[in-house]
C-alpha cells in the first residue's frame, strides 16, 4: 500500500510539472508587447575641451507578426562614465518624435502613438555635455524608457545605448609578452557596444600591429556585446521553472538568479531546461559525473553572464553568450586575412575556445592565453593579437 501510494504522488508530481510546463510555454509563445529599441547611428557633432554634443537617431521596432503596439509614454536619460570626477559637470538630454506619418509637436510632448505591425518609427536623441575638463569620459549610457501599451497591459521598457567618447591613443606603446611558443600582445580598445562589430574592431586597432601568420583572439563577452545579446534584469520575468530551479545553482553561478536562470528557459525552453535538471542530478548522486546539466542544456548555458559579471556599464545586465561565433572568425579572415578565435579565458588558467578560423592552432591560442593577459578586470583590452614564434 505504502509503495503505491509513493507512486501516486511522485506521479501527481510529475503531472504538476507537466502542467506547469504548459502554462510557461503557453505565455512564453505569446508574442507580447514586443517593442524594442534599435541603437541607430550615433555622432557626436560637437567636441571641444568643455563641451560635447552627441546625436542619436534611434527607433522604436515592433517585432510582432499580427499585434499593434502603443507608446504612451517615452523619456530619455544620460549615465557618464568617466576616470574622473564629475564634479562640475552638466548632462542635458533631449528626445524629439521623428514618425513618418505625425511631425512632432512644438512643445515637444509625446503624444501616445501607435507602431503598427511590423512597422517602426524613429526618435532623435541630443546629449549635451559641458563641464571644467571632459577629456576623461568614457562614454555615455543613453536610456530609453518608454512605456508600451498592448496585449500584455502597460509594460516599462528600457532601450540602452553606450556611445564611446574616448578611444586609446594609436601611439602608445606596445606591450608585447612572451610566453613558450609565441609573443602576445592585449590590444586596447574604446568601449566597446552595439555601435561596433567585431570586423572593424579587428581593422582598427589589430590591422597596424599584425603580421602574416599571427592569430587574433577576442573575448566572448564583448563579441555578444557588440551584437546586442545583452538584457536588463528589468525585462526578465522569471517563470515557475527559473523561479525554482535556481536555487540548485552554486550562488557564484550566473544562473542562481531566477533572471539569469529565465535567459537561458528563454534560449532554449522549459522543457530542455527541466530536462537536463533532471537527467543532470541523476548523473550527479548516482553517477558522479557532475555538470551533465550543462551539457544537456547546450552551450548558451555556461556563456551567460549574470549581473557583475563584466566591466561597468555592461555589469548593470545579463550578457548572453555571442551568436554564430564560427561565422564571425570566418568573416574577420575573409576581410584581413588574419586567423580568428572566439575564446573565453579566465585568471584561472581556463582557456575555452568557442570558434576558430580552420587550420588554425588551437594548442597555440591556448598555450598563449593560459595566464589570461586579457586580464578580468576593467583593463579594457578585449583583443589579443597572438605572433607565433618560428
Amino acid at each position: 500500500m505504502t509503495g503505491i501510494l509513493g507512486t501516486l504522488v511522485i506521479l501527481l508530481i510529475l503531472l504538476t510539472l507537466v502542467v506547469w510546463l504548459l502554462i510557461e510555454r503557453q505565455f512564453q509563445d505569446r508574442p507580447g508587447n514586443r517593442l524594442e529599441l534599435e541603437s541607430g547611428k550615433w555622432t557626436m557633432t560637437t567636441q571641444e575641451p568643455q563641451h560635447y554634443v552627441i546625436e542619436g537617431e534611434a527607433a522604436l521596432v515592433n517585432l510582432t507578426r499580427t499585434l499593434e503596439i502603443m507608446v504612451p509614454e517615452i523619456s530619455v536619460e544620460a549615465q557618464l562614465l568617466s576616470g574622473n570626477s564629475l564634479d562640475g559637470v552638466t548632462v542635458k538630454t533631449k528626445l524629439v518624435s521623428d514618425h513618418e506619418d505625425a511631425p512632432a509637436r512644438p512643445d515637444n510632448y509625446w503624444f501616445a502613438y501607435i507602431v503598427k505591425t511590423g512597422k517602426s518609427t524613429s526618435l532623435k536623441i541630443n546629449v549635451d555635455i559641458k563641464g571644467p575638463d571632459l577629456s576623461k569620459l568614457k562614454a555615455v549610457w543613453v536610456k530609453v524608457h518608454y512605456l508600451t501599451y498592448g496585449p500584455e497591459g502597460r509594460i516599462p521598457k528600457m532601450g540602452n545605448v553606450v556611445v564611446p567618447l574616448k578611444y586609446p591613443d594609436p601611439d602608445a606603446p606596445q606591450n608585447w609578452r612572451s610566453t613558450p611558443k609565441a609573443d602576445v600582445l592585449p590590444i586596447p580598445t574604446h568601449l566597446l557596444g552595439p555601435l561596433d562589430s567585431p570586423i572593424d574592431t579587428v581593422k582598427r586597432y589589430v590591422e597596424p600591429f599584425a603580421k602574416p601568420g599571427d592569430i587574433v583572439t577576442i573575448g566572448e563577452t564583448p563579441v555578444a556585446i557588440m551584437q546586442g545579446r545583452w538584457r536588463h534584469p528589468s525585462d526578465i520575468k522569471p517563470g515557475w521553472v527559473a523561479k525554482r530551479i535556481c536555487y540548485f545553482f552554486m550562488p557564484t553561478s550566473s544562473l542562481a538568479t531566477a533572471c539569469g536562470m529565465q535567459t537561458l528557459v528563454d534560449l532554449v525552453g522549459p522543457w530542455r531546461v527541466v530536462y537536463a535538471f533532471v537527467v543532470g542530478a541523476i548523473a550527479k548522486k548516482f553517477l558522479g559525473r557532475a555538470g551533465m546539466f550543462y551539457v544537456l542544456a547546450g552551450e548558451q548555458a555556461r556563456l551567460i553572464d549574470d549581473v557583475t559579471g563584466t566591466l561597468p556599464p555592461y555589469d548593470q545586465f545579463i550578457v548572453l553568450g555571442p551568436d554564430n561565433p564560427e561565422k564571425i572568425v570566418q568573416d574577420i579572415y575573409d576581410v584581413t586575412g588574419l586567423k580568428a578565435a572566439i575564446v573565453d579565458v579566465n585568471d584561472l588558467k581556463a582557456v575555452k575556445i568557442l570558434a576558430a578560423t580552420p587550420g588554425t592552432d588551437v594548442d597555440l591560442i591556448t598555450s598563449a592565453l593560459l595566464d589570461n593577459p586579457a586580464g578580468n578586470a576593467d583593463e579594457q583590452t578585449p583583443v589579443v593579437l597572438i605572433h607565433p614564434k618560428s
